[in-house]
């Protein structure tokens, strides 16, 4: 009994892995399809498929940034996922999409027609390691709708948006400053529904930032974080 709450209180919970990255950070090009893809060019703001549809393709993006999102009937929306190289949409357990997936820069992917998805052993194998991945990002998520403040958040957000800080295996400042600069190719208020807040509580959230001189925002879709370590200790995980 003395063991295992000894145990228990002694426990420290896993950080993220400091190498992964939202889907709207820049990430390497997939360049390796698995037999049977077809590849298609979406531009920016693009329609990929839309909730509801018939759910006749799966979709592994070679490059660029997707958003999956979903509606209440009275017009609110969620932001499930944000997908960047290497994710995987468009699976589903009925005959319809459950999610619409919209390109928010030009991407390029490796579509899959459902029957070859449900007889290549080859791309099953593909498609469930990724979706682990994407599992484990979106037990993050889930932990940040649920616990965190508004401010945790926001700095949680723009935190995933820098490859190698903040995590397990964190890289730590650079030797001259650490500064990083961040591209968004999201409007405020597609943020705020990515992370369950109102348009006006993000962007009170980036003023504050901007207040407290750990970002500068020199044009509406890219920011400069100028001491990624003061950031990282607002995300609620340190």
């Amino acid at each position: 009994m003395n063991h295992i709450a000894h145990a228990e209180i002694d426990r420290t919970p896993p950080k993220h892995d400091a190498a992964w990255t939202i889907g709207i950070a820049a990430r390497p090009s997939q360049d390796a399809p698995v037999a049977g893809a077809r590849e298609a060019h979406f531009a920016a703001r693009e329609t990929l498929c839309e909730e509801g549809a018939r759910a006749d393709h799966i979709v592994i993006i070679a490059q660029g940034a997707v958003m999956l999102s979903k509606l209440l009937p009275d017009g609110r929306r969620q932001i499930i996922e944000l997908l960047g190289a290497g994710d995987v949409f468009g699976l589903s357990n009925t005959a319809l999409y459950d999610t619409t997936a919209e390109s928010l820069t030009p991407v390029r992917a490796f579509q899959y027609e459902r029957r070859v998805y449900e007889n290549s052993p080859e791309l099953q194998r593909t498609v469930s390691q990724k979706m682990t991945s994407q599992l484990c990002a979106m037990h993050d998520h889930a932990m940040l709708l649920g616990r965190k403040t508004a401010a945790e958040r926001v700095a949680s957000f723009l935190m995933g948006l820098i490859p190698n800080r903040g995590g397990h295996g964190c890289n730590g400042p650079d030797a001259k400053a650490d500064t990083r600069h961040v591209a968004i190719p999201m409007t405020r208020q597609e943020i705020a529904d990515y992370l369950g807040l109102t348009l006006e509580t993000v962007s009170r959230a980036f003023s504050q930032l901007k207040k407290d001189g750990i970002l500068q925002a020199p044009r509406h879709d890219e920011i400069v974080v100028t001491n990624v370590c003061r950031l990282c200790h607002l995300t609620g995980t340190l």
